[in-house]
């Protein structure tokens, strides 16, 4: 049987022992796991012993209490941060301290759980972080195996990601326990991060549903004539809300008609992907130009934008499933990490060629060239 290594981080013995109790005899069995996973729980009293724990191995799961003696749990949660440690950490909350379980989340937290909390509160959270690092462990194996495994991490995250994530569902039982009060204005970052982790999820949830079909040979191509211009201008339109939410301006430069051999949904999911990507990394009022040009030999798409750019080091692995870039500027900004990966692996089939030029803080231009 696997293991999961928990690190319990409170200064009070009977929660400590109390979460050594609960977990002696739980185990999680689901049938897309190989194997049935325990866990083996470690203690620490204090924030410092916490990180000197920390100094010498990487639990998979911290249960964080808040209110510690010494430095408070927050501190050891930005040492985590600084160092880099990859551990997922459940902060421990009184029901009270509303503002801490927000800026415990915003700083990287999975999950809270307030106290007191029950055996099946502890279960649950447990259960759903466990399954997020099952995934993880995945992904690491997609990069070693065959396609096989690669579809079926693929269609598990697909279904697994279709339930409310578990800190929507933590602000939503706050809210209903109006744990702030009884205006609704003191919800609103709660509801507006809670929005904005669905919309995630559900952009997740198709960009797998895309990458699925196209890894497996299981989506239907439809090859014909289509108009390349026409397509970029539906793109466009498609985009358009989302650029104006964003202060964005879209300019095109486009002739009449540019005919290609394509499958038309395939050069509609390129498209929206660049377009989406051009104004999610872009700055507030910045700009997008999206331009096709033809000549004898090649037909090319280029689409430019004046967003935050991306370094040398960063560009060697950017088509990469599940690859996203993180900085101060990408901090904030939610995705998939699939989209490019998704174009670069349609365009291959198409024996096209996807280049970038990009400069940091001056923005990207991705170039996509046919050949005739």
């Amino acid at each position: 049987m696997e293991q999961f290594k928990i690190l319990v981080v409170d200064d009070e013995p009977g929660i400590r022992a109390g979460v050594k109790r609960v977990l002696r005899s739980f185990t999680l069995d689901y049938p897309f796991m190989d194997d049935t996973f325990g866990f083996s729980v470690e203690e620490a009293a204090t924030g410092e012993e916490a990180i000197d724990n920390l100094k010498n191995q990487t639990p998979d799961i911290i249960l964080l209490d808040n209110k510690l003696p010494g430095i408070q749990g927050l501190d050891v949660l930005n040492y985590i941060n600084k160092h880099e440690v990859g551990s997922s950490v459940i902060m421990i909350t009184s029901y009270a301290s509303l503002e801490v379980a927000v800026k415990a989340t915003k700083q990287g937290a999975t999950d809270f759980l307030p106290k007191p909390f029950t055996p099946q509160e502890l279960r649950a959270s447990l259960e759903s972080v466990s399954k997020q690092l099952f995934l993880k462990r995945m992904t690491t194996r997609m990069n070693e195996e065959g396609k096989q495994i690669r579809y079926q991490f693929l269609s598990l995250l697909s279904h697994e990601l279709k339930a409310p994530i578990t800190a929507v569902e933590g602000y939503l039982k706050m809210m209903e326990k109006k744990e702030a009060g009884d205006d609704i204005n003191a919800y609103m970052e709660m509801i507006s991060r809670s929005l904005d982790r669905l919309d995630g999820m559900r952009n997740l949830i198709l960009d797998l549903l895309d990458l699925t079909k196209i890894e497996s040979g299981k989506k239907q191509r439809s090859i014909g004539k289509i108009n390349l211009s026409e397509s970029i201008e539906h793109a466009i339109a498609t985009m358009q809300p989302y650029a104006i939410q964003k202060d964005i301006s879209i300019e095109s430069h486009t002739p009449e008609k540019v005919n290609l051999n394509a499958d038309n949904e395939e050069m509609e999911i390129v498209l929206n992907n660049l377009l989406s990507n051009a104004i999610k990394y872009n700055k507030k009022g910045g700009r997008v130009v999206i331009s096709l040009t033809e000549n004898e030999h090649q037909i090319i798409i280029s689409v430019k934008d004046t967003g935050i750019g991306i370094s040398e080091e960063d560009q060697k692995q950017l088509f990469r499933e599940f690859v996203r870039i993180k900085n101060e500027h990408t901090r904030r900004i939610s995705g998939s990490g699939l989209g490019l990966s998704i174009i670069k692996r349609i365009i291959d089939n198409y024996k096209a060629s996807i280049d970038l030029e990009s400069e940091l803080d001056a923005g990207s231009t991705f170039y996509i060239t046919f050949n005739k």
